[in-house]
């Protein structure tokens, strides 16, 4: 028994806005999404057999895509491990406060702990009015081989409006229209062509965008090609506060103690762990000669919270997914307090450490995907491969 089962897959179109991330893995066709299922199967069974029943419920959970990447970066960070020359122990009974790690791992003639975090980047308070994910799937089902839309949404109702007469009058205005035509007005600075679609308490209004002459005639292609812009939140705290949150929950471990975040984020800036682990870097202006510094709000720099040495290290990989896998690579990011004891660091480690001031990196002595076992360029292939209409006359 697998994660996903072996059957006839058919469907290649992109993932749903309606649709779980669960839902989409198990569904997708096409040897890109082939070579993802076989791989999670593969390290899915090298488990321990009291952790696979947990571990593939999480993986196929339609109810939570947080449970499915937070599951995800668990089996990333577990064959990592492995593929490192670790031994690695699932869920160890170990540390004070009765709680159990993810990992406690061998390696060298040492041992350390690895605790497991998957955190995501969330929109902000002010988010534009969004269209309801059934919605945005209906438009995307309109037939549009030579057009892209934006769309606006002007007025929401309290109920999903009825789909049919929306994409009928959509798919008349998109087929009434000429994209060379389009393209020639533009360039006559003619603002695009917008059509405003009402029913009830309902308001969307459109603009058609020519798709280049190289990518039209596709049916299969998405209609929606540009989504209204929305604010998201400031990403340099979400490493800050996952740390914080794993930091102390299992007391002393006597051991060195490393929390692994994957950090799932729009922009991801480096900056960003920097400031959230050594505190924010600050020029003083004195005299002629300017000094830096490191104001005391990172992780391990605040002076109110002296148990922040129990963490080691911080291995951070931004946008951990199969897609990303071999692509991103882990940083370690090391405690600068004396009374944290050395996290080791593994070949395929980039790591940063703290000097007087600035930060110190040092690349991995190995590719992330050597340790995977994986090619470079993994998995192969285009996931969403252009179809070609034959031709036949």
């Amino acid at each position: 028994m697998g994660v996903y089962r072996s059957r006839h897959r058919s469907d290649v179109s992109p993932k749903r806005a309606a649709e779980a991330d669960a839902e989409f893995l198990d569904r997708i066709a096409g040897p890109f999404w082939d070579q993802v299922r076989d791989v999670i199967n593969e390290w899915w069974s090298h488990f321990p057999d009291h952790a696979q029943p947990g571990l593939r419920s999480r993986l196929l959970d339609r109810n939570s895509d947080t449970n499915v990447y937070s599951a995800l970066w668990e089996l990333y960070l577990h064959e990592l491990l492995l593929g490192s020359g670790c031994t690695v122990e699932v869920e160890p009974q170990i540390g004070t406060n009765g709680k159990n790690p993810d990992f406690l791992v061998s390696h060298d003639g040492g041992q350390f702990v690895v605790e497991a975090i998957w955190t995501a980047q969330r929109l902000g308070d002010t988010v534009p009015k969004q269209l309801p994910p059934q919605l945005k799937d209906g438009i995307d089902r309109v037939p549009s081989p030579n057009f892209f839309v934006s769309y606006r949404l002007n007025r929401a109702g309290s109920a999903t409006p009825p789909q049919r007469r929306l994409k009928s009058q959509l798919t008349r205005w998109l087929a009434s229209l000429d994209p060379d035509q389009v393209i020639t007005e533009y360039e006559r600075k003619v603002p695009p062509p917008r059509f405003t679609w009402q029913d009830a308490d309902w308001s969307i209004t459109f603009e058609a965008i020519p798709r280049s002459p190289g990518k039209r005639g596709d049916p299969t292609s998405r209609t929606i090609g540009i989504h209204p812009a929305v604010w998201v939140n400031d990403g340099s705290n979400l490493v800050l506060d996952a740390v914080k949150r794993k930091g102390r929950k299992y007391g002393d471990l006597a051991l060195p103690f490393i929390v692994a975040v994957g950090h799932a984020a729009i922009f991801p800036d480096v900056e960003d762990t920097e400031t959230a682990l050594y505190g924010t870097s600050v020029e003083y202006a004195r005299a002629s000669t300017p000094t830096f510094g490191r104001m005391l709000d990172g992780y391990w720099t605040a002076t109110y919270d002296h148990a922040h040495s129990r963490v080691s290290g911080v291995l951070v990989v931004d946008n951990p997914a199969p897609w990303t896998w071999t692509k991103n690579a882990p940083v370690l990011w090391q405690s600068p307090d004396p009374r944290s004891l050395p996290a080791p660091i593994l070949p395929a480690w980039a790591a940063a450490q703290l000097g007087e001031v600035q930060v110190e990196h040092q690349p991995a002595a190995r590719p992330i995907h050597t340790a995977l076992s994986l090619p470079k360029h993994w998995p192969v292939g285009d996931a969403f491969p252009r179809s070609h209409q034959s031709n036949v006359t």
